[in-house]
């Protein structure tokens, strides 16, 4: 896998963490720079994790499935792909809540990595650096979390549908590419 398509799966990886960032920081009275970094930890951290974990367990059945393997990586990154792009349509206001208290932080932590425990599963039938892999992952959600948490401040709520639907296309892409790669 290339450094260009790596980044583009840790981008739409990254959305999800992204766009609750961007509503951290809306709902902070004001850019607190301490709790940026530490939402980008959180996120980063477990958007590197999950990937290396979905690693793991893919390597273990990898000579089970190796026949279709390109099937597993397209449905898993299309259905990933697709929900965020039906949760960017949502127009369902969200509450938002400016806390980074360790709990809260961890269950959405793992409930916007879980996409990644699947993407993990394909990086090991595609045969992927898998330590450069969940790095460049984890960098990249750090600092777009970062990022996200300064926009939300400035911008607000806006840019959290787009986020998510550009995220979901990118997977989507993405799955289209192993598949056609594979059977062509």
């Amino acid at each position: 896998m290339s450094l260009p398509e790596l980044f583009l799966i840790a981008l739409g990886l990254s959305m999800d963490a992204f766009a609750i960032s961007i509503c951290k920081g809306l709902s902070m009275q004001k850019m607190n720079n301490k709790s940026a970094f530490i939402i980008g930890l959180y996120f980063g951290t477990f958007q590197a994790f999950m990937p290396f974990l979905g690693y793991f367990l893919g390597s273990r059945f990898q000579n089970t499935i190796i026949s279709y393997d390109h099937w597993i990586a397209f449905i898993l990154l299309a259905v990933i792909g697709g929900n965020m792009v039906k949760e960017s349509l949502n127009k369902e206001e969200e509450s938002l809540d400016p806390s980074i208290a360790f709990l809260d932080m961890i269950i959405l932590a793992v409930a916007t990595s879980i996409d990644a425990l699947a993407v993990g599963v394909t990086f090991a039938f595609l045969k992927v650096q898998i330590t450069a892999a969940v790095s460049f992952i984890g960098v990249t959600t750090f600092i777009l979390c970062i990022i996200g948490v300064k926009v939300g401040s400035i911008f607000g709520i806006k840019y959290k549908s787009k986020a998510e639907f550009a995220g979901g296309l990118i997977l989507i892409f993405m799955g289209l590419k192993i598949l056609v790669e594979h059977l062509f």
